[in-house]
């Protein structure tokens, strides 16, 4: 086995359980050893990539998702929830391993050198372990496989089992959606949002609600489920719209009146400034502004825009759920850029409630990289 020698003092986050060694902490070349050569640990080595070593356990891949999966079986009890993640990356001791389950197909992202490498044992791993597993996939189309020099063709292809139905039907918590496998943001679905979409229907009943990067219509349709009097959907692509219409027609007639906009949010919500238009619940779930901590400031300030520019279309007393799932943006800072947001607004909010990714997307403690995702939900009160 190739060994690692870290630089002196570089050894201390792996022993405390970090599960990544850059390319700079390295004094030669998988074990890794200490300065003086001891073992510390186990590793993946990438070398293309500026985490050049990824931490695993000493233990075969089959067992530790038979693990990861067994820590999930609490969902699987579960009727109202038919789409979870099976295998959350470096957070389930496993780096670069997305699964995702959705109604029995589970589509994988294998974005480390490391975990491409065994997709095959994988994809048995999942079929035998993973609860009603009809089709094992992999979705080659992310963009952090380029950067661990990694093919990215085919966009898509099943390593197992059955081929998945166009749009894969699922149900959370009382909303359906179907789910586009091959084409579909990340995995199909934007599975880390479901608490979120939870607690924003709750908060929802007899509001007008504009819900900004929409994708398949989510939170929109969460606050139509909840006695919303009118959502609307906002998004860039016609697609995403098409898809979010479908969703609604899945659900059971309630009255709530919807509308769908495909405008760029940023120019959309200025056009609402100027024609005066105010909502009494705005959600704004944007795309990812900062991929590194190099484009955090930059990140900022976008965020910074559109919350100033929601808050002032909120009626008195209006309600705002801010998401942020920039990894290189931790919950702190983007507490400072609401904060910083409202004082420009002129107005003053309470926040009512945080929200994370759900359960089925844990977070290693030694791993605080893990915790990309953020939302704020914030009561006006002036």
């Amino acid at each position: 086995m190739n060994k690692i020698l870290l630089r002196k003092g570089r050894e201390r986050s792996v022993l405390k359980g970090h599960p990544w060694v850059f390319s700079g902490a390295i004094a030669s070349g998988v074990e890794v050893c200490d300065s003086k050569g001891e073992k510390i640990a186990l590793g993946w080595y990438s070398p293309a990539s500026q985490i050049r070593v990824r931490i695993v356990p000493d233990a075969p891949i089959a067992d530790l998702i038979a693990e990861a999966v067994g820590r999930r079986a609490a969902f699987y009890a579960d009727d109202a929830v038919t789409a979870i993640r099976l295998v959350n990356a470096e957070n389930d001791l496993i780096p670069g391993l997305i699964a995702d389950c959705y109604a029995g197909h589970v589509v994988c992202q294998f974005t480390s050198a490391g975990a491409d490498a065994r997709k095959e044992e994988i994809a048995d791993a999942l079929m035998k372990f993973a609860p009603f597993c009809q089709s094992v996939s992999e979705r080659c189309d992310v963009d952090s496989r380029a950067k661990e020099g990694l093919a990215t063709e085919p966009a898509f292809r099943v390593l197992r089992g059955a081929e998945p139905p166009e749009l894969v039907e699922i149900a959370e918590n009382g909303v359906k959606f179907l789910v586009d496998v091959r084409r579909g943001h990340k995995t199909g679905f934007y599975l880390d949002q479901r608490d979120a979409r939870a607690a924003v229907g709750r908060l929802a009943n007899g509001a007008d609600v504009l819900n900004c990067f929409c994708y398949s219509g989510g939170f929109g349709l969460f606050a139509r489920a909840c006695g919303a009097e009118s959502v609307t959907q906002v998004d860039i692509s016609g697609d995403a719209l098409a898809l979010a219409k479908k969703n609604e027609a899945l659900q059971h007639y309630c009255g709530t009146k919807m509308e769908y906009v495909e405008a760029d949010v940023f120019q959309f919500l200025r056009k609402c400034r100027d024609a005066g238009r105010k909502f009494d619940f705005i959600v704004l779930d944007p795309p990812k502004f900062a991929a590194t901590k190099g484009q955090l400031m930059k990140a900022a300030r976008g965020y910074k825009d559109i919350n100033l520019l929601a808050m002032k279309l909120l009626k008195p007393y209006g309600t705002l759920a801010s998401f942020s799932c920039s990894g290189a943006m931790d919950a702190a800072f983007f507490d400072t850029v609401l904060a910083e947001a409202a004082e420009d607004a002129h107005r003053k909010f309470q926040v009512v409630a945080r929200t994370r990714a759900g359960a089925d997307h844990p977070v290693l403690l030694s791993f605080p990289e893990g915790a990309y995702l953020k939302g704020v939900v914030l009561r006006s009160i002036s």
